[in-house]
This record gives structure tokens, C-alpha cells and sequence, in this order.
């Protein structure tokens, strides 16, 4: 089969890239109004993370432009190195003296002009290997399934990243039902990871801390249920209209990781119910858009990588919110497109810029 890098055949779908540029838009505002203290405080220019996320903004466009001209069946042939790549990555931020270590965990590679988070990584490139990989079995091998699952999961909570953890398993495992699995596979394999997650909610300190004050939430108030009190404060403030764009009082430094993990929070409190339902509502539209071009696309990669690269936006959308709103314990999980933070975004405009590219075959 011979590939074009830049073969055009249908218009993408427009409203999946406006809605996507708009709400990065979006983001990089929330940014700014939500990052002021934190930025003077640390750096003493209160644009600081606005700039630093516009300078990732606008790479991340770029790479999704130019993802959405290429040949998405060229990740089929590519999607093998790219995960040997990402293991390899995942190794080295693991090596002392390489991995930087920041709230006691090492999950970042400093490349000088960019820091790396191979964790963002190796959502997307698991995401093409088993979307390769799923489409070329003639029959669901769940072992090596289950095996190069826990590897990734292995490596990554290592770091410790819980958070991604949950999204990947989440994610694989709903790549793996789309592929057609059989029912038996699944209740074989959803009681050993819930026996995994409680075991390392059990022996870990921290987690065993947040898990219990999410069961009981009034219990250490200044300790390990602070954050998701003070982000219950902020959505309470906010009532129905929310108190006015860039009015947030939970920002200045009562609300604990407030222009990345909790700005669901900060938008709450500024645009009230109503701004976080419309939120919602775009995410929803996303993810209509993404399931449609997977079910109207004939080629099977490219059917899994749609629907793989979807779930993936959509479980991460709603693990934030719902660690946000405490309807599970906290996780440090970016929202899509509109925390802050270079690799979240930049692989997030990566892997919609290939969804682009499959809206190009879909059946008219």
C-alpha cells in the first residue's frame, strides 16, 4: 500500500477544529486568570505562565496542522518504534541526575529548551500500537494484552503517576471492548485491577490519606482533604453565574495547583454552574464529533485510532471533573486543552491532528 503524506481526499471536519481551537483559546485565558498570584509570587511577572503556555499553544497548533495533512495509515507502520521509544523514555526519567523531581515525584525529562512529561507521551503511542495491533488480530490475544499493559502501568507508577495510570488502563481497556473481546475476558480482568488499584491505595501513604479523606472529607481539613475542600470552596463561591471573569479569590494561593489540575475549580468559581455546564457541553460535542468519524471510517486502524484517541479525551475530561467536584479522590490529571502544561497540550493537539486526518475518509 503506497501512502501520500499529504493526500487530501474529503474536507476535515471543521467544526471539530474550531471547537478544538476555541477551547484551547479558552484555556490559555483560565490560565492567565488563574495563575496571576502563583506567577508574581514565583517569578514576579504576572504573565509569566500565560507566556509560557502561548509559546506551547502556538507550537501545538502547528503540530496539529501539520498531523492533519498526514496520512494517519502512516502511523500504522510507525506505531511499533514510537512505543519502543516511549518505554525507552519512560526508563530514563526513572535515572537519577535525569529525571526531575518535583511534589515527590520524578516524571519529567529537562531538554533545555522543553521539559518532557514521557507519560503524556505514552498515552498516544500506546494508543497507536494497540490500534495497529487490535486491527491486524484475527483474534484477541489477552495475555499479550494484559502483559504490555502492565508494563506501561508498571513503568509509569514508578514516577508515581496514578492519574495517567487510570486514564491508560481506562482507555486500553475500552479499546480492547471496541475490538470485539469477549465478555469472559472482562470479568477475568476488571477484579484484578480493582484488586491492583486498592493495593496501591493500601500501601501508599498518600493515596491510603486521600482515599480516606474522600470517604470522609471534614477529617484533617488543613491537611490531606485542604485541596479538595478549598476546591469545593471555589465552586460553591461561584453559585449559578459565578463571580465574574478573573473575580476567582481561591486563586490567590488557597487553592493548591490552581492553573493546572484544579482549574475546573477556578472556572467554576468565575462563570458559575452555567460556564461549567457550557464547558461540558463543548467536551460532549468533542467527543460526538470523534465517535462519529470513528463509526463512519471503513479502515479498521484508523477506526480503532478514532475511537482510542476519543475515550482517551473523554475519560481524562471526566477524572478531572470528578476528582474536582468529589465524586472520586483527587488525581493530578489535567484538563484537556485548558490547564496549563507544555506536553499535555502539545500531545493533545497531536492526537487531534491525526483524528483531522481521518475525518478526511470518512464514507460521505
Amino acid at each position: 500500500m503506497k501512502f501520500n503524506l499529504f493526500h487530501k481526499l474529503n474536507k476535515p471536519d471543521y467544526l471539530l477544529i474550531g471547537t478544538i481551537v476555541s477551547l484551547s483559546l479558552f484555556g490559555l485565558l483560565m490560565v492567565y486568570n488563574s495563575s496571576v498570584a502563583m506567577a508574581i509570587r514565583d517569578f514576579g511577572n504576572q504573565y509569566y505562565y500565560l507566556q509560557e503556555q502561548t509559546k506551547w499553544l502556538i507550537l501545538g497548533l502547528i503540530i496539529f496542522i501539520l498531523f492533519s495533512f498526514i496520512d494517519f495509515r502512516v502511523w500504522k507502520k510507525l506505531a511499533f518504534p514510537i512505543m519502543l521509544g516511549t518505554i525507552v523514555l519512560l526508563c530514563i526519567v526513572l535515572i537519577p541526575g535525569i529525571g526531575i523531581k518535583a511534589l515527590g515525584a520524578k516524571r519529567w525529562i529537562n531538554l533545555g529548551f522543553f521539559v518532557l512529561q514521557p507519560a503524556e507521551f505514552a498515552k498516544l503511542s500506546l494508543i497507536m500500537y494497540l490500534s495497529a495491533w487490535l486491527a491486524g488480530a484475527k483474534k484477541q490475544k489477552l495475555f499479550s494484552f494484559l502483559l504490555l499493559l502492565c508494563l506501561f502501568i508498571g513503568l509509569i507508577m514508578l514516577e508515581p503517576d496514578l492519574g495517567t495510570t487510570m486514564i491508560i488502563t481506562l482507555t486500553s481497556l475500552a479499546m480492547f471492548f471496541y475490538s470485539g473481546a469477549a465478555i469472559q475476558q472482562f470479568l477475568f480482568i476488571l477484579p484484578l485491577f480493582g484488586i491492583g488499584a486498592t493495593l496501591l491505595a493500601v500501601f501508599s501513604p498518600y493515596r491510603l490519606k486521600r482515599l480516606l479523606t474522600f470517604f470522609n472529607p471534614e477529617s484533617d481539613p488543613l491537611g490531606a482533604s485542604y485541596h479538595i475542600r478549598q476546591a469545593i470552596i471555589a465552586l460553591g463561591s461561584g453559585g449559578l453565574f459565578g463571580l465574574g471573569l478573573g473575580q476567582s479569590r481561591q486563586k490567590y494561593e488557597y487553592l493548591p495547583e490552581a492553573n493546572t489540575d484544579s482549574i475546573f475549580a477556578i472556572i467554576g468559581e468565575e462563570l458559575g454552574f452555567l460556564g461549567c455546564v457550557i464547558l461540558i457541553l463543548v467536551y460532549l460535542f468533542i467527543l460526538w464529533r470523534g465517535f462519529r468519524i470513528a463509526r463512519r471510517v471503513e479502515d479498521p486502524f484508523g477506526r480503532n485510532l478514532a475511537l482510542g484517541i476519543t475515550t482517551w479525551i473523554g475519560i481524562q475530561m471526566l477524572i478531572n471533573i470528578s476528582a474536582m467536584v468529589a465524586l472520586i479522590p483527587l488525581t493530578g490529571v489535567p484538563l484537556p486543552f485548558v490547564s496549563y502544561g507544555g506536553s499535555s497540550l502539545i500531545i493533545m493537539f497531536a492526537a487531534c491532528g491525526i483524528l483531522i486526518n481521518i475525518s478526511r475518509f470518512v464514507r460521505k
